[in-house]
């Protein structure tokens, strides 16, 4: 359940509660009006209505520079509300979060920053002690912090919104990360005799099919987690699809000059990033996740399809890529 707070002139009370009725919202009821002229109008309403309110009024109040909408959660309401009435109604809805929450929630991790830029630093100083040292526990530790796959998440997201400042930010917040990662990894690879008998480490030099498959159940059960709420679901993807041990492994072959175990480990990074957003790509699409106004969606339909066949021809190149490695492999 979730409370929306309109604040909007008096002469918008009428359409407001017509929006209201219209969607059979659960509760609907009017503050007192404000000095400035406006009045609040607050309305709870579940998860299978919110989206569709929401673009309502959006819509209605597009015109008024005072207006303002608020969404905030409600932890109980009471009496409890029986909603076995609306379960074939929220089945056809995108998801019980709406694109406005998920924009809020993923762009947070597109921000270039200085707490990013630390994050990156520390996972990696994290992730390399764990691989040198061949230490599960160390290397899952730095996975979880997973600096790199937010910016890959609001990358998909942006797409599906068409939102090119979005898109741009977070290709430069990726981009920048991976190589503060890829940097330090290559100078800890040469300051620090690396431990060629550390099975995590040799593990992100190979890449097989499985890792495709992986890493693409990976990229949707994060947007699924995103989209429905369990965000707990995250934690299992950073650890199954983590960006960071593959980079770190890259720097620190490039680091000691083994070239081909470096060939290896980038392969696996680049089949993560691609395989990542172009499952997130494909759930968001499926969820319908997409803008409110015809021009918007006709401009994300555009940069998704765009996008789509871009990363699957970079992946199908890739695979190519693994089945000749794997054949020119001793």
């Amino acid at each position: 359940m979730k409370i929306i707070e309109v604040m909007a002139d008096v002469s918008y009370q009428d359409i407001i509660t017509t929006i209201a009725d219209q969607h059979e919202v659960r509760d609907c009821w009017l503050g007192p009006k404000g000095e400035d002229g406006r009045r609040m109008i607050r309305l709870i309403l579940g998860d299978e209505k919110r989206q569709e309110v929401l673009d309502a009024l959006q819509g209605a109040l597009g015109n008024s520079a005072k207006a303002k909408i608020v969404v905030s959660a409600a932890e109980a309401v009471l009496p409890r509300v029986d909603t076995n009435g609306d379960k074939n109604k929220s089945a056809k809805t995108s998801g019980s979060t709406t694109r406005e929450e998920l924009y809020n929630s993923i762009e947070k991790n597109a921000r270039l920053n200085s707490t990013y830029v630390i994050l990156v630093i520390l996972s990696t100083i994290v992730v390399a002690i764990g691989l040198l040292e061949d230490n599960v526990a160390v290397v899952i530790g730095a996975m979880v912090i997973a600096p790199l796959l937010g910016p890959n998440i609001a990358l998909a997201l942006a797409t599906a919104l068409g939102d090119t400042e979005l898109i741009w930010k977070s290709l430069k917040t990726g981009a920048i990360g991976f190589f503060v990662a890829l940097g330090l990894s290559v100078l800890i690879g040469k300051l620090w005799h690396l431990n060629f008998d550390s099975r995590e480490l040799l593990a992100r030099t190979d890449v097989g099919l499985d890792s495709v498959a992986l890493a693409l159940a990976a990229g949707a059960a994060a947007v699924l987690s995103i989209s429905t709420g369990l965000p707990s679901v995250l934690v299992g993807v950073m650890v199954a699809v983590a960006l960071l041990p593959p980079t770190a492994t890259m720097g620190l072959m490039l680091g000691a000059g083994k070239w081909k175990l470096a060939v290896g480990a980038g392969l696996l990074l680049a089949v993560n990033v691609v395989s990542v957003n172009l499952s997130a790509k494909v759930t968001f699409l499926a969820r319908g996740i997409k803008p409110r106004t015809g021009l918007e969606k006709l401009r994300a339909r555009q940069s998704m399809t765009t996008y789509i066949v871009l990363w699957v021809v970079t992946l199908s190149i890739l695979i190519v890529a693994i089945y000749l490695r794997h054949r020119t492999l001793p």
